[in-house]
């Protein structure tokens, strides 16, 4: 074809190039604004889209038009709508947070776990109470909103000082984001399942709750007890030692561990009891 015989191999390799850039530009922009109130404002905009070309193809031509109106106005609204997303993208692309290494995310990691595991060891001796949540795939922005935006440095010793008691963090949920504490003092849904442990006070409800509605890690200490938990996928796991809450959350958090002790999801897992 003549078409195709104006096309080299390096129109060809621009071309794919082309479209895996864009590609890669919507999926960021995508995980940027994941768990935060601009995913509805994102599907609102896709509506208007659709309603758009529909009311073209029907012929309904005032709703066309003022669809039409709303889109060509709509590239200010979004600007203005998506600023702290836009802003949050700038600065991710400034640290060059984009193009971390397996590796670099490992050695974070890992230093996240150093430090929930020393705190919670310090917490658990005193018989601090302590929720200690870990965002993953699906965003906590909503309960973030909800407490004290801290954005700091994780270090054990800051978790310490959040959950000394009568200080004015130390009740609701820390929340960690991209290894830093992103807030604290947050409120986390309660689970409402009837299977729950009567026992069981607010923060385990809280934790097997937040669990419930997302894929976040939860940590728990009982101010009662001292006991260490763990609740996942709408599963609690209680009674847990040190070397059993690292190796759980290296199996969770760690690329290069993934496997480590997977059986421990398994044995140790006693929903509820």
């Amino acid at each position: 074809m003549p078409f195709l015989e104006n096309f080299s191999l390096l129109d060809y390799v621009i071309s794919i190039a082309d479209i895996f850039l864009v590609w890669l530009v919507f999926y960021k922009l995508l995980q940027i604004i994941q768990g935060t109130k601009a995913v509805q404002l994102l599907r609102g905009i896709i509506l208007i889209v659709v309603v758009r070309f529909a009311s073209e193809i029907i012929g309904l031509n005032t709703l066309s038009y003022l669809m039409e109106q709303t889109m060509t106005w709509g590239v200010l609204a979004i600007i203005i709508i998506f600023q702290p997303e836009l802003r949050r993208a700038l600065e991710q692309l400034g640290r060059g947070k984009w193009f971390r290494s397996a590796s670099q995310e490992d050695n974070e990691h890992e230093q996240m776990i150093e430090a929930i595991v020393k705190s919670t060891n310090y917490m658990a001796k005193r018989r601090i109470g302590a929720l200690i949540s870990i965002e993953r795939e699906t965003g906590l922005n909503d309960y973030i909103e909800t407490g004290i935006a801290l954005e700091s440095k994780l270090t054990s010793e800051l978790l310490i000082n959040i959950f000394i008691p009568n200080t004015p963090l130390h009740d609701g949920a820390v929340i960690l984001k991209n290894n830093q504490v992103a807030a604290a003092a947050c409120y986390l849904p309660l689970s409402e399942s009837p299977f729950v442990s009567k026992e069981l006070g607010t923060r385990h409800r809280a934790a097997l709750g937040i669990s419930e509605v997302t894929d976040s890690i939860t940590i728990v200490v009982s101010e009662e007890t001292g006991s260490v938990s763990l609740t996942k996928n709408g599963e609690l796991y209680r009674n847990l030692s040190l070397e059993e809450l690292q190796n759980m959350l290296n199996s969770e958090l760690i690329n290069n561990n993934k496997t480590t002790s997977s059986n421990l999801w398994n044995w140790r897992s006693k929903r509820n009891g």
